[in-house]
């Protein structure tokens, strides 16, 4: 239990008022960000890229995690499998991190080659004696679900991913992500901590005067909102809202499209919240026009209104409409650097200049994501300023930032500290 002036991370967190943000030294200490990859990215279950990344069989996408690393591959009976970047002989790293293909996974040291499968085919000059079946590659515990791809690095794998699995694979399936291709990926470097990146996605009191792209797509009540005081004229657009949004629904369910909101994110270790939210204007997709990007809808799709199927997990964010699928999920860098890694996705059989504009189907969400990196990165460093004092939570605009730290605490404590 590692601490920096006689004070703990977990007793850190604990000296938190309620409904209020965390100390600074949440944000910026060293050794509260290698509790932070150990405890959350190591032992948990998080996304790490989407069943696209390995389209075919040899596709390989390789990711570091702190100081791990990991190999996604697709293998020759069409299984996605992952393995530790380590190899078995003198421990040297397989592959750079990113994407490739290869028939089968040589060691750039000593040539140690390995299947798909993670079996070690060829190991030269180790004599009649070795056994190369007790040096396969190690695997990772790897669940894809409904095209989303899990893993969790740690041998404990929180048994309760299967109500995840249970929740997401019946909301996934219509869009049909296995048959998907990614149009568009980013990678931003922002400039500020894990946690302030996941807590400025989990609001969005700040999105009327900083998102005007966003905006274009959401109902303005979807934001949350302060019901004290509201005007005859606000009070009959709330009316108009909830009469819209119960009308979408019971179209929705109506064709078998589930949409009431789960929220598992007190008292388990797989925190994750999903709803499908009602799409403004032409009600389509994300977009400036509100119109779906790509007129080649995903899945077997017919209707384009299905609104916008939103995905939390403690380190992914995810929007699954008619047409498109934009998903993000971050990798702490550093105690002041997140990578947010973004994909855009559509039907594999979708043809760019026929189907759908690139420039239309990005516009959106790569403008949302540098307006993020920006906060992200003043926010971090107010934090930093030795005259931060945390300030309350809005209770109508900012309750999951609540919740968010109330599980956070919780994992800490359930990780003994």
């Amino acid at each position: 239990m590692s601490s920096i002036n006689g004070t703990t991370h977990g007793a850190l967190f604990r000296s938190r008022a309620l409904g209020h943000g965390m100390p600074g030294a949440l944000f910026g200490r060293q050794d509260v960000f290698e509790n932070d990859v150990d405890i959350f990215f190591h032992k948990h279950w998080i996304m790490v890229g989407v069943s696209a990344d390995v389209r075919e069989p040899g596709d390989i996408s390789t990711v570091d995690i702190g100081r791990a690393s990991i190999i996604i591959v697709r293998d020759d009976d069409n299984i996605i499998r992952a393995y530790r970047n380590v190899c078995r002989h003198r421990g040297a790293r397989l592959r750079e991190p990113g994407k490739g293909s290869v028939g089968l996974l040589v060691c750039p040291y000593h040539q140690w080659t390995y299947g798909l499968d993670g079996d070690l085919k060829h190991a030269a000059h180790m004599g009649q004696d070795f056994d190369r079946t007790c040096r396969s590659l190690m695997p990772v515990r790897t669940r894809v679900i409904g095209g989303l791809i899990f893993v969790c690095l740690s041998d404990d794998a929180p048994a309760d991913i299967a109500v995840f699995d249970e929740t997401m694979t019946p909301r996934l399936e219509p869009y049909d992500l296995f048959r998907t291709k990614i149009a568009f990926e980013t990678d931003i470097i922002e400039n500020g901590n894990w946690k302030l990146a996941i807590e400025n996605n989990r609001e969005c009191y700040h999105c009327g005067a900083t998102h005007p792209e966003l905006t274009v797509s959401f109902l303005a009540e979807d934001f949350g909102f302060c019901p004290d005081g509201l005007s005859e004229e606000s009070e009959r657009a709330l009316d108009e809202y909830r009469a819209l949004n119960a009308a979408s629904l019971k179209s929705w369910e109506k064709d078998g499209l589930l949409s009431s909101t789960v929220e598992q994110m007190d008292n388990i270790a797989t925190l994750f919240r999903t709803q499908r939210l009602v799409i403004a204007g032409n009600g389509e997709s994300q977009t400036m026009n509100t119109k779906v990007a790509s007129t080649k809808l995903l899945g077997n799709n017919t209707r384009r209104d299905l609104g916008d199927t939103h995905l939390w997990t403690h380190s992914s964010w995810s929007h699954f409409m008619s047409d498109h699928a934009v998903v993000s999920y971050l990798i702490p860098l550093a105690p002041d650097r997140t990578l947010v890694r973004t994909k855009w996705l559509v039907h594999e059989d979708a043809v760019e200049g026929v189907d759908y504009s690139l420039s239309n189907l990005i516009e959106v969400w790569q403008a949302t994501n540098a307006q993020d990196a920006r906060l992200v990165e003043i926010n971090h460093q107010g934090t930093q300023d030795p005259g931060y004092r945390p300030g309350p939570f809005s209770p109508f605009t900012e309750s999951y930032l609540e919740r968010f730290s109330r599980w956070y605490a919780a994992r800490l404590e359930a990780h003994g500290l």
